[in-house]
């Protein structure tokens, strides 16, 4: 039986608001073809985890900093 963490994830700019919901690995993906398409800093995307990836307090953790990314690239990419 496998296990992943699905991240919920609320982004607004003005008065739009959505909520997305994936995982890590699809933040990532995302990520890999920015950094190779559009240059962005490639240490914008909080790391992976292989230890402890799934204790409650690491899933908190890299939801508050998925959120700022993807703040951060709606700012870069309006």
């Amino acid at each position: 039986i496998s296990y992943f963490q699905v991240y919920i994830i609320q982004v607004s700019v003005g008065n739009h608001q959505w909520t997305v919901k994936h995982r890590y690995s699809d933040f990532h993906d995302l990520h890999e073809k920015l950094v190779s398409e559009k240059k962005i800093d490639k240490n914008l995307l909080p790391p992976k985890k292989i230890i402890g990836k799934n204790s409650k307090s690491l899933v908190e953790k890299r939801q508050k900093e998925l959120e700022v990314y993807l703040q951060t690239l709606l700012v870069k990419f309006p």
